[in-house]
């Protein structure tokens, strides 16, 4: 069995969700669909992706939430990529405008954890 060319990284997966959509769901789920092909990129690289909306929004759902920017989904869609940022290795930031990505941005590199710009970038 061959050892891997490098130790396999917990990585958040950040981008734009639902901003500069305003609200239009098909926009939305191309954004998550372009977070979630990146994630899968990742793992076939050896990596162990995840994104904050894959945890939050079943959470979201169970807390009563009937749309987005009520208080069920503010109590707990941008927490959760926050929490997760103490737990990651490393943060991948997707292209396109996004408030939140950036703010995962600024706590990864608070925390001194790597940020990558590009699955090219990532080992």
């Amino acid at each position: 069995m061959t050892e891997p060319a490098h130790r396999p990284l917990l990585i958040l997966v950040a981008g734009p969700y639902r901003s500069y959509t305003n609200d239009d769901f098909a926009k939305i789920a191309a954004n998550y669909r372009r977070m979630n092909q990146a994630a899968l990129e990742l793992f076939r690289r050896g990596h162990m992706p995840v994104t904050g909306e894959a945890i939050a929004l079943p959470l979201i759902e169970l807390a009563g939430s009937e749309r987005m920017g009520d208080a069920p989904w503010n109590e707990i869609f941008h927490p959760i990529g926050r929490r997760l940022i103490a737990h990651v290795d490393a943060v991948l930031r997707l292209e396109g405008g996004s408030v939140g990505a950036d703010e995962m941005v600024e706590l990864a590199r608070a925390a001194g954890k790597p940020v990558f710009f590009g699955l090219a970038e990532v080992p």
